[in-house]
């Protein structure tokens, strides 16, 4: 049944319902690695093992249906398990995967250096460019892979393009909306097959869990993740599918207030000397503007910078930022810094989606936006 409530509504109710026997509003977590049996195969609720199902699992996995419109949902323990789970269902030897070519590394890597030596191929287009996308696909394209806002360049993809392209040639289209998140973005609604997310980042939200999940609407895709969920079991801890649920409910307005920052924070360094570019597209400028202004709700929290002075500017920079830390990953209540050449990136280097040495990325956190602004001028006027 369609849930027609607000985001909002949903991230705080849906699976949530309070416990039966104690009244308590939060659900308890299960802390459980398995169920006793009201004799062989009398399962309570279903449950057996918490490798094929876990009431805070479940929760969780209702939850994040429920935000991006999807009708089956599924939470793993990291995001690179959840696209192994995706491609071990859907690809067979022989097939070809089209991939953005500007996509999270570890993504590229999980294909090309594990997936390739099983007989699956892998090549990579401007996903920004329909066109291009057309161009690579092949009779064996079995997967058309996208991220967007794309990481680290923060390039826009027409998703409701990109799936009448994938449908046309046979393919499933799967968009990673890490970046965006439900509260911004529903790739389902706009054609995609399936929505992947590295729940570590903005779903997640505080940096203290490690997560994936995978949301669809297509009953057959569903079955075979659901398979490979409980067959390779990569799952998430009751623990951590708790702290995600608790995350999801605030998810809208850390993302507005994410949003407003990183809006402040490129506005702020747009035409500063030490810098050639400041990709967010939310700026005027941005290519990709006006599309994303049609199929997101706000630009999110990425900003990327490129350097004057190339890799020795960027790696100084990083030197003397104090509230942008240098660190990995993103989307938490701080604000970090990364140098994605020698860091989310490293393992592309010497190949088309290396990312240029001068970049650096930000993830604009929840401080007050002047002194973000502040640090990262401080900093750049130091070089």
């Amino acid at each position: 049944m369609t849930d027609d409530r607000g985001f909002s509504t949903r991230a705080i109710h849906a699976g949530q319902a309070f416990d039966p026997r104690t009244g308590a509003v939060i659900p308890p977590i299960f802390m459980t690695s398995t169920f006793v049996q009201d004799g062989v195969g009398g399962f309570r609720d279903g449950y057996e093992y918490s490798r094929g199902g876990n009431p805070s699992r479940d929760a969780l996995q209702q939850q994040l249906a429920s935000l991006e419109g999807g009708t089956h949902g599924y939470a793993f323990g990291s995001g690179l398990a959840a696209e192994d789970a995706v491609l071990r269902a859907i690809l067979k030897p022989g097939d070809h995967v089209l991939m953005g070519n500007d996509v999270y590394g570890g993504t590229h890597r999980l294909v090309s250096k594990v997936w390739e030596r099983w007989g699956v191929s892998i090549t990579t287009a401007d996903a920004s460019d329909l066109d291009a996308v057309r161009a690579g696909m092949r009779p064996e394209t079995r997967i058309l892979w996208v991220e967007t806002p794309s990481n680290p360049l923060m390039k826009i993809a027409d998703v409701a393009g990109l799936a009448q392209i994938g449908h046309e040639a046979g393919a499933v289209v799967v968009a990673d909306n890490t970046f965006a998140t439900p509260a911004l973005q529903q790739p389902l609604a706009l054609g995609a097959d399936l929505v992947l997310h590295s729940t570590t980042k903005y779903i997640g939200g505080h940096s203290d869990l490690v997560g994936g999940a995978v949301v669809t609407s297509d009953a057959e895709l569903a079955e075979q993740i659901g398979f490979v969920q409980f067959a390779v079991g990569a799952v998430n801890s009751p623990f951590d599918a708790w702290l995600t649920t608790r995350s999801l409910k605030t998810l809208s307005v850390r993302m507005d207030r994410h949003s407003d920052n990183a809006q402040a924070v490129a506005e702020s360094l747009v035409g500063h000397p030490a810098l050639t570019a400041v990709h967010y597209p939310g700026l005027d400028g941005h290519p990709g503007r006006e599309l994303a202004a049609r199929q997101m709700r706000r630009f999110g929290g990425m900003v990327s910078l490129q350097l004057v002075g190339g890799a020795a500017a960027a790696l100084e920079l990083v030197r003397h930022t104090r509230l942008f830390q240098l660190a990995e990953s993103l989307g938490g209540v701080e604000s970090l810094v990364c140098y994605p050449s020698e860091m989310t990136h490293a393992s592309v280097k010497g190949t088309e989606l290396a990312v240029p040495d001068d970049l650096l990325r930000l993830s604009v956190g929840l401080e007050d936006a002047d002194d973000l602004v502040a640090d990262l001028r401080e900093a750049l006027d130091r070089l």
